[in-house]
């Protein structure tokens, strides 16, 4: 069995090529605000490393102390303002 497909024609080549649009050089003002704040302070993401390793990054006792914790940790009840009679 043959199945012919007919193609649409070449584009030319004025046609080929995307226009360029205004928007591909368009810089939003919170993109504007954080690069120019990066500028006026390099040193931002190294203090943000720093607070990140305060509150997220757990050094190994702390999570044996967490883990000992979970493991004395009694399951809630499927609605919990539920007054077992």
């Amino acid at each position: 069995m043959l199945i012919f497909v007919s193609l649409p024609p070449a584009a030319t080549p004025h046609q080929a090529a995307m226009p360029m649009l205004p928007a591909r050089h368009y810089e939003s003002e919170h993109t504007r605000f954080i690069r120019e704040m990066k500028e006026l302070r390099p040193q931002l993401e190294q203090e943000q490393r720093q607070s990140r390793a305060i509150w997220w990054d757990k050094r190994p006792r702390d999570l044996a102390q967490r883990k000992e914790m979970d493991e004395g940790r009694v399951p809630q009840t499927a609605y919990v303002y539920q007054v077992d009679d």
